[in-house]
């Protein structure tokens, strides 16, 4: 009886074991699927980009905020198919921000953009979500709504990774202009002009951009140091 009894036992766990070896879906399988197939769509998509003469982003920092925009579109947090990219990996010197329409597959913009003055000097590579810190935030954020301010025409951001970046809007975090952000200062001082923590952009640029990312898109600043479950 307790022979019989085994040799049941053991058919059984074989053929369960069996079963989660082929079955693609299960929860295992079923998720290494879904990162294999968001990354090949990151990869295929990145391939079409329309650059118009702009330079690419890096495919690494692209990936991962491909990743986080489609869970936050998903989830109806981000209404417009926008995605703004800063890569706070690159130096300061370099245009390290991207405006890209996900739905015409097209750069519309790529821009010096400014790191905190706490976050470093040509590299930023020291992050904070604390009041008064002067230092930049990582992670992804929604764009909110467009004010006047005393850098002018201003956008909101709202930060949504909790102590990551959540402080963002009550630390007054916002996209704005600034004239330190442009080639002619980073000529006469060798590198980007900083800010308090706000990614300012350039004043020629700076309504263009905040016109075409208010209200709801996705803005994603990277760096190597962020981990971030939206982009797992």
């Amino acid at each position: 009886m307790v022979a019989q009894f085994l040799t049941i036992t053991l058919f059984l766990f074989t053929s369960f074991t069996a079963h989660l070896n082929a079955n693609p879906t299960s929860t295992k399988s079923k998720s290494k699927k879904t990162n294999l197939i968001t990354e090949s769509a990151a990869v295929a998509l990145y391939s079409d980009l329309q650059t118009n003469q702009y330079e690419l982003p890096k495919l690494a920092s692209f990936t991962q905020a491909l990743k986080g925009f489609y869970k936050l579109k998903e989830k109806g947090i981000i209404k417009k198919d926008i995605l703004t990219l800063i890569d706070f990996s690159l130096s300061s010197n370099v245009k390290r921000l991207w405006v890209i329409d996900l739905a015409s597959k097209t750069i519309l913009f790529q821009s010096l953009v400014a790191h905190g003055r706490n976050t470093g000097e040509e590299f930023a590579n020291s992050f904070s979500n604390a009041a008064q810190s002067f230092k930049s935030s990582l992670g992804f954020y929604a764009t909110g709504e467009v004010y006047n301010g005393k850098h002018g025409l201003s956008l909101r951001l709202d930060g949504l990774e909790k102590g990551i970046n959540d402080n963002a809007r009550n630390r007054g975090v916002v996209m704005h202009a600034a004239d330190y952000v442009s080639n002619s200062f980073v000529k006469n001082n060798k590198r980007l002009g900083r800010s308090q923590g706000c990614p300012a952009v350039p004043v020629a640029l700076s309504k263009e951009i905040i016109s075409a990312i208010k209200d709801k898109s996705c803005l994603f600043i990277y760096h190597p140091k962020l981990v971030s479950s939206l982009s797992s």
